[in-house]
This record gives C-alpha cells, sequence and structure tokens, in this order.
C-alpha cells in the first residue's frame, strides 16, 4: 500500500483512522485496535 498518513494532535486520548474523511477504525472501551484491525480496515476503505 502506497498511502501518506497524517497524525492529528488531538484531546482526550482519541484515536481514530479516517480514509478520505471517514472514520474507519478507532480506540473503542479504552482498547487500541490491533494492526490488524487497522490494515484490514483501510484495505477494505480504499478498494
Amino acid at each position: 500500500m502506497d498511502l501518506k498518513a497524517e497524525l492529528i494532535k488531538g484531546s482526550n486520548g482519541i484515536f481514530e483512522i479516517a480514509v478520505e474523511g471517514v472514520v474507519v477504525a478507532k480506540k473503542s472501551f479504552g482498547q487500541f485496535p490491533d494492526d490488524k484491525t487497522i490494515v484490514d480496515a483501510v484495505s477494505k476503505a480504499i478498494e
């Protein structure tokens, strides 16, 4: 995958992964998504 990533400082421990402005993965119930979950979500979003 040839993708460009941008880190945007947030507040309150927010962690979200967005593709074209659509959130595809995020921290939920205090748990960060694992690497596979993130890769799968991004891959599906860019198909």
